[in-house]
């Protein structure tokens, strides 16, 4: 949106446009405009009051990213976007969270807002404070805000989001690992680094996760490698959730239960690309590797029988619907 200036003061104004048009009274103040200039602004139309003492430089709708500026600002100094707001803000999540998080230090007293949940937070009354040093609107880094995050969420949830911002590349498992280890006390201690171990080893989505788990590891077939990036195809870069090298197979995981019919189409087209170049592809779905991983792990435990795997297939239990004595026929 572009700003409409309303004053001659470009001082104030380079403020309020660092900040999405947003400005307040504290800042007007700070800045020599007196406590009656604001409320001729906002009285004449030219300014909006958004929250007591936050105003909007301009007149029409404020944005998302504004309406956590106008959170920030009534705040006061030293707040900053936390939990799922900040994920939000950094591109770990996709839709803006119904309540808007913030931050600020801990002996700080802040009103109550609609629609915003106020943390009092004592590492922000350090010098050293865990706010991004560049990132704005401000927020809290985006491995504290994680693990802030998945203290509250069932435990599904917290793969789901830690994978996430593995794969879109916003944190690594280290960084993640170091915020653990920096906390005393950290919720779900113990899966979050189960978790980052198997992400560290190219695990790179529930799905896959749950593949590891329950298809691989308890039926004993050999652990394939993740995410690698293949270029067979000349001018197209792919990458293969789980690849046995030497046997030449690859495993699709699909967590959609159903694409839509131009994405099964280039899926079929990937896997008849695939068997060209010697390779073949088993694809699964969640039904597939949640509800049925015996069957999957048969499925795979023969095609790489089939393809020079000496070994047998192992049973996951008493109940494993995989004959104790599986072998390629």
């Amino acid at each position: 949106m572009l700003l409409r200036k309303v004053a001659a003061d470009p001082v104030w104004f380079a403020v309020a446009a660092d900040q999405g048009g947003l400005i307040s009274r504290r800042q007007l103040l700070d800045l020599g405009l007196t406590r009656s200039e604001a409320a001729t602004n906002v009285d004449n139309g030219r300014w909006q009051r958004v929250h007591p003492g936050v105003y909007a430089t301009f007149t029409g709708t404020i944005g998302p990213e504004q309406e956590v500026w106008a959170a920030l600002l009534y705040a006061g100094r030293g707040a900053a976007a936390c939990c799922s707001t900040a994920l939000w803000l950094f591109g770990v999540t996709d839709q803006k969270p119904d309540a808007l998080h913030i931050s600020v230090p801990e002996a700080r007293r802040v009103g109550r807002l609609p629609d915003v949940r106020m943390h009092r937070r004592r590492a922000l009354n350090r010098r050293e404070t865990p706010i991004h040093p560049a990132a704005v609107p401000p927020r809290i880094r985006i491995e504290e805000s994680l693990l802030d995050e998945c203290a509250k969420l069932p435990e599904a949830d917290v793969v789901g989001l830690v994978l996430r911002a593995i794969q879109r590349r916003k944190t690594t498992p280290g960084r993640i690992e170091g915020a653990i280890s920096a906390r005393s006390y950290q919720p779900r201690r113990a899966l979050l680094r189960d978790l980052l171990a198997e992400a560290g080893d190219g695990v790179a989505s529930p799905l896959e996760m749950h593949y590891r788990r329950r298809v691989e590891v308890p039926h004993r077939l050999p652990i394939g490698r993740r995410n690698l990036l293949d270029v067979t195809v000349p001018g197209r870069k792919r990458y293969r959730d789980v690849e046995y090298e030497r046997w030449r197979l690859i495993v699709e995981l699909d967590g959609q239960e159903a694409h839509p019919p131009d994405q099964a189409f280039r899926d079929m087209r990937r896997d008849n690309e695939t068997t060209l170049t010697g390779r073949n592809v088993l694809r699964f779905g969640w039904r597939d590797v949640v509800g049925e991983p015996c069957v999957a792990a048969a499925q795979v435990g023969l095609a790489l029988q089939q393809r020079g795997w000496p070994e047998p297939i192992g049973r996951c239990g008493t109940a494993c619907l995989i004959p104790p004595t599986a072998q390629c026929c």
